[in-house]
């Protein structure tokens, strides 16, 4: 199906190229750019090499760039590689063994290309690595809460939508109905729309077809609960 490409392409196999500012970069999405701003918030915080949830993966993917645009020579292939790249990876939400993908770190190696011969299309390998957000069971995270009911509340961490707190896991926290239905403890600790929480990950399951995760949460133990 492939036959090797010429050496037209093979310049670019030891391309090493950082990429420290994607705001920089016009052609890279805006899921990714402001997956970028939440790292580099993160690294700014003390707790940020202490939070396992945050992995650095060193990966290679094939990349394709269409026959058409294959009349650019030196850097200009070179960034249009980058950038197929970087729209691949922006549409790439998650795995089960790597979480959500949250932003490029740097591109290494590019491979000689390998040209499909029906379509003129070129394949490029190339070496990168990225870095991932995996919520892992026994991990104490915060997140926001967003959605209210009697049998629990939902929150949304970073990328991940899907956080229950089932009331069973709220300590004593008791339900009180209304236009606008919150939680309360006998120290009047209140949880409500918009609130910070504390919370403690007791579980996670990887939705295949609708690459996302669903987590479970506890506020039982120590210091959990809402964020002042």
């Amino acid at each position: 199906m492939y036959s090797t490409l010429g050496t037209t392409y093979s310049a670019f196999q030891t391309t090493n190229t950082q990429f420290t500012h994607f705001n920089r970069v016009e052609e890279f999405t805006a899921k990714a750019k402001t997956a970028f701003r939440v790292i580099q918030a993160h690294q700014n915080c003390e707790l940020w090499h202490q939070r396992k949830m945050y992995l650095k993966s060193n990966l290679s993917w094939n990349v394709l760039i269409p026959a058409e645009s294959l009349d650019a020579g030196g850097l200009m292939l070179q960034k249009a590689i980058i950038t197929r790249l970087m729209a691949d990876f922006a549409a790439k939400k998650a795995t089960k063994d790597l979480g959500y993908f949250l932003a490029l770190s740097t591109v290494g190696k590019i491979g000689e290309g390998k040209v499909r011969k029906q379509s003129g299309d070129v394949i490029f390998p190339v070496d990168f690595s990225c870095i991932t957000f995996k919520v892992l069971p026994g991990e104490i995270l915060e997140g926001v809460v967003h959605k209210i009911l009697k049998p629990g509340v939902f929150l949304r961490c970073g990328p991940v939508e899907t956080i229950f707190l089932s009331h069973q896991k709220m300590d004593d926290y008791q339900f009180v109905p209304g236009e606008n239905p919150y939680f309360m403890n006998g120290k009047s600790s209140k949880i409500e729309k918009g609130v910070v929480l504390r919370f403690l990950v007791i579980g996670e399951k990887f939705i295949e077809i609708e690459k996302d995760f669903r987590v479970v949460g506890s506020l039982e133990g120590d210091y959990l609960g809402p964020v002042s």
